[in-house]
């Protein structure tokens, strides 16, 4: 293979055959995808699920892309964004906006056009340097520095494949593939095709969740991939260059909806966690106090680190009051209570550890 010479990537629908294998693991995928919609809308406020699921994939997703933050960084960064001085976890901020961003642009059109895909890339990027216009992108090697592999240099084929793309995400005549399948091909295309100088890995991954919300197979974008890439990352660069090299598509394939399926089992853990903890929260504040309302309990779970601004929007109850709940919450267990700079902030444990465990893999 000339690995100094531009890939010449062909037009979607590739020619796939759906193996026995194949169809078998997608169905495995959409047994629990669907399973994994069901619980998430046992969840009274949808946005307490977006809020912090959308961190965890944000921080997943950039650490592929080695831009490394902690949760307990990332988690600052949301109570005091104007003094953190902490350029990953702002960096990891900007995904999880533009994932929001992505999910409501997709929700108004029920389409997934190449507008929202440059909206999102502006959003994860800060700037709006559009499609590649200018040659010289090559993808190499983080181990020895060499090209392996050199994506359209021509701005019009970018533009060409984009559409191509586009065309191939909304029209289900174009390709009669099952859903999870496409939704590997489409990945596999658009990092190929590599369209942007910066943010082509964190896009991709935001068009993976935001294809699935399109398709209704889920109804709020919370199946991080992320975690998954990281456990298996050199499977991951090796099988998307062997559907490049020799048409590899069913390992590829196979290996996307592995990641579905074993992404989904593990998000279900996670919000069935937070169902738990939330329906035990609300029975032990509500009997032992009298400021007990739903909306205390929706910012207790909305954000992992919260503080008295926080709850004086979502309460809308005076400085004073929202720092004595806090206190008295903090004093009997429910939060522990830090200090940033003169600041206070109070963790809601459960839902930290909830959201940090490690699952299995």
């Amino acid at each position: 293979m000339h690995m100094n010479r531009p890939f010449s990537l062909p037009d979607l629908p590739p020619s796939i055959t759906e193996s026995t294998v194949l169809l078998k693991k997608a169905a495995q995928a959409h047994r629990f995808l669907a399973e994994l919609k069901g619980v998430s809308g046992t969840i009274p406020n949808q946005g307490i699920l977006i809020n912090t699921l959308a961190l965890q994939e944000a921080k997943d997703s950039s650490a592929i892309e080695d831009i490394i933050t902690t949760h307990d960084e990332l988690f600052q960064e949301e109570l005091f964004a104007d003094i953190s001085s902490n350029p990953a976890a702002k960096e990891v901020r900007r995904y999880s906006t533009a994932l929001k961003k992505g999910f409501e642009l997709v929700l108004k059109a029920q389409l997934l056009t190449n507008v929202h895909i440059l909206d999102i890339q502006t959003e994860l990027e800060g700037n709006r340097a559009g499609f590649r216009k200018k040659p010289g992108t090559e993808l190499k090697s983080k181990q020895t520095g060499e090209t392996i592999y050199v994506p359209p240099q021509n701005p019009e084929d970018i533009v060409r494949l984009m559409d191509n793309l586009e065309k191939f995400i909304n029209d289900d005549d174009l390709s009669t593939l099952d859903p999870l399948i496409k939704m590997a091909v489409i990945h596999y295309q658009f990092e190929s095709i590599h369209p942007f100088y910066d943010g082509n890995g964190r896009t991709g991954r935001i068009i993976n969740i935001l294809y699935l919300v399109q398709k209704d197979l889920l109804n709020i974008p919370i199946l991080y991939l992320s975690r998954y890439i990281i456990q298996n990352k050199g499977d991951y660069y090796r099988l998307l260059q062997a559907v490049r090299d020799k048409n590899a598509w069913e390992a590829w394939i196979y290996y996307m909806l592995d990641g579905v399926e074993k992404t989904a089992r593990q998000t279900i853990a996670v919000v069935q966690g937070i169902g738990k903890a939330m329906f035990d929260y609300k029975h032990r504040i509500r009997e032992q106090y009298k400021f007990y309302s739903q909306d205390l309990l929706n910012n207790l779970f909305s954000h992992p680190y919260t503080k008295i601004e926080f709850l004086t929007r979502d309460l809308r109850v005076s400085r004073l009051t929202a720092t004595k709940y806090l206190d008295i919450l903090a004093r009997d267990g429910f939060l522990s209570k830090k200090k940033m700079g003169r600041s206070n902030y109070y963790i809601n444990t459960v839902l930290f550890a909830l959201l940090t465990k490690v699952p299995e893999a």
